[in-house]
């Protein structure tokens, strides 16, 4: 008489809950990594020995960052230079930071009428809400904080001031220096000293 076959026991994901055969083809295999590496090894041989390779690259950079931290300059000499901290995305992008700059740009809308569009103010410390009070009050016009098409505000003003707001900017606000205040003409950043 032949044997009856034995069940087969089955593993389930406890993050993606697919039988952990399947979890490479689950909606996230990178969130279920570290449940396999741990609880099915047997299944994804090849995990295993990336996690290895991945522990030894964060040891070797340890290792070096504290290298580079208890490197002592001689007298006389210029400081080792640091390694800026990165600011990573979640997709692994790095963040770029921004410039300490104001940019202003003239627009013109109906063939007669400009705004003038003052960004990055708020680089600066300053309050955009407060800032566009003041130069509404100063010019004698209408200003407003509005988000751009990168969700970033920025203050647009109701008129051609853009070369009377420099000399404003620089007197209300000091932190702001005059050589960080740039124009966009014809599509191309200048200096406005």
């Amino acid at each position: 008489m032949a044997e009856k076959p034995h069940p087969v026991k089955v593993v389930y994901c406890q993050v993606c809950s697919l039988p952990a055969e399947y979890c490479e083809f689950g909606p996230d295999f990178e969130k279920c990594k570290p449940w396999l590496i741990q609880n099915a090894p047997q299944l994804y041989p090849d995990l295993l020995k990336g996690a290895e390779a991945k522990e030894g690259d964060q040891l070797a950079n340890q290792l070096e960052s504290a290298k580079l931290s208890s490197d002592a300059t001689p007298s006389g000499s210029t400081p080792a230079v640091k390694q800026e901290e990165v600011k990573r995305l979640p997709g692994g992008k790095i963040k770029k930071k921004d410039k300490q700059e104001v940019i202003i740009e003239k627009s013109i809308r109906n063939r007669r009428k400009c705004i003038t569009s003052v960004k990055g103010l708020e680089l600066f410390g300053v309050k955009l809400s407060d800032a566009s009070k003041k130069l509404g009050k100063k010019f004698a016009t209408g200003a407003s904080v509005v988000k751009g098409p990168t969700e970033k505000e920025h203050i647009d003003v109701q008129g051609d001031i853009a070369y009377d707001i420099v000399e404003f900017i620089t007197d209300t606000w000091p932190d702001v220096p005059e050589a960080a205040i740039f124009f966009i003409e014809d599509g191309k950043k200048v200096p406005a000293t």
